[in-house]
């Protein structure tokens, strides 16, 4: 009689799936986000001069992945005599910080101080708005907070009208 002889294939090598490169990217964000920022240094942020106005950047998208939190945008707006004109959806909230002014959305006046909370209403088309200091010796801050994962599936859009009077940069179209 002949004996067989089997042999034993080797066993394919596990795929790494879709699902397990996801859970793969998730806990690499999660371990960033532990090992974050927990305290962004106010002295560590340069002035910086835009369309908008003098601003601090304290945390937008590509600082994201050294912060412990992700998706907040947070800066320091300091208006002299004001802002630059825009519009976009609203929903955000700006807290002065200090001074003393007002803020015209779509043509109606809103004034504001230290210690008051600006909340841009959520407008579909949009709201037209522009800040402005009542001291142009004393400069007034607010500290703007943008959450862009609300913001964002909003398909937030975002419209120059008047730049900062400081503004030497590329002007906007048609100004």
């Amino acid at each position: 009689m002949v004996e067989r002889v089997s042999e034993r294939k080797r066993e394919p090598e596990p795929q790494e799936t879709i699902y397990d490169q996801v859970r793969a990217i998730d806990n690499e964000r999660i371990k960033r986000l532990c090992e974050g920022k927990v305290v962004i240094k106010g002295s560590e942020i340069p002035w910086e001069q835009g369309r908008q106005g003098l601003m601090k950047i304290y945390s937008w998208n590509k600082e994201w992945d050294k912060q412990g939190v992700t998706g907040w945008r947070i800066f320091i707006n300091r208006v002299k005599k004001h802002g630059g004109k825009h519009v976009h959806q609203g929903g955000m909230g700006l807290f002065v910080l200090g001074g003393k002014g007002y803020t015209v959305v779509d043509g109606v006046r809103y004034d504001w101080e230290e210690g008051d909370l600006i909340i841009l209403p959520i407008k579909p088309d949009g709201c037209e708005h522009q800040h402005f200091n009542e001291d142009p010796e004393i400069p007034a801050d607010w500290m703007a907070f943008i959450f862009t994962p609300l913001r964002d599936p909003a398909g937030v859009e975002f419209a120059q009208r008047e730049d900062h009077p400081d503004w030497m940069g590329a002007k906007t179209p048609g100004k």
